[in-house]
């Protein structure tokens, strides 16, 4: 967790929420820090490695988003329904800036949110098996109402660590939500798995009633960096 650089974002938060409660009767206020204290303490489980927020979203610099489908990712329907979200795009356009958002609007929603990278997902459960405790820990990815896997599909899975993955969304299908991230194509998908009935199997339970968002090819990242180099250079 990069403690540091989410100092600044979890001070203006406080603050924010500080003036709320300030504004309200005694007896609301009990209730309403409570809530607050609930709200922090699902987005600090959710283990987001820094904070992004969907308002931050740049919309403008990435036309190929529609502010409309991000707006309604915030309600927490689509959590409860269990249905997937799948971002694909290449890197720098804004993919884990979406997820992450996303996952903090679900947690500030009073829904359980976990964020992991992929491979760190196979690797946990891998190692989970090793040392014959994979039910318990299936059992805890099971519960989270919505689980953000980012960077899917930037590394090829053995065909054990590819089972241990569709065990993941087995379990979770049409229950729990699964937001994924990924800079491949649907149809590359059968590289990242190998098999290809597994990757068909996957590929169904992630894909089926989801909310899919295209991201695009042109990296926002350079776009930004671009823009502040030029800025640089006229000042």
């Amino acid at each position: 967790m990069e403690t540091a650089g989410r100092q600044p974002e979890l001070n203006n938060r406080g603050n924010r929420r500080g003036r709320e409660v300030e504004d309200l009767p005694g007896p609301a206020v009990t209730v309403r820090c409570r809530a607050l204290q609930l709200m922090d303490a699902l987005v600090r489980a959710a283990k987001f490695p820094r904070p992004k927020r969907l308002e931050d979203f740049d919309f403008d610099k990435n036309p190929n988003v529609s502010p409309e489908v991000v707006a309604d990712l915030k309600s927490t329907s689509w959590v409860r329904e269990g249905r997937p979200l799948v971002l694909i795009g290449d890197s720098g356009t804004g993919k884990s800036h979406l997820l992450i958002g996303v996952g903090t609007a679900i947690a500030e929603a009073g829904l359980s949110a976990r964020y992991i990278t992929t491979q760190a997902l196979v690797n946990e459960l891998a190692e989970a098996e090793a040392a014959r405790r994979l039910s318990s820990l299936m059992a805890r990815y099971t519960k989270v109402d919505l689980l953000c896997l980012d960077e899917f599909g930037y590394a090829n899975l053995d065909k054990k660590g590819a089972k241990l993955l569709f065990q993941i969304f087995t379990e979770r299908e049409e229950r729990k939500a699964t937001a994924v991230a990924t800079n491949s194509p649907f149809a590359e998908w059968d590289k990242t798995f190998g098999d290809r009935r597994l990757c068909a199997a996957i590929a169904d339970r992630i894909t089926f009633r989801c909310t899919l968002i295209q991201t695009g090819t042109e990296s926002y990242r350079f776009q930004s960096t671009e823009a502040d180099r030029q800025a640089t250079a006229r000042s």
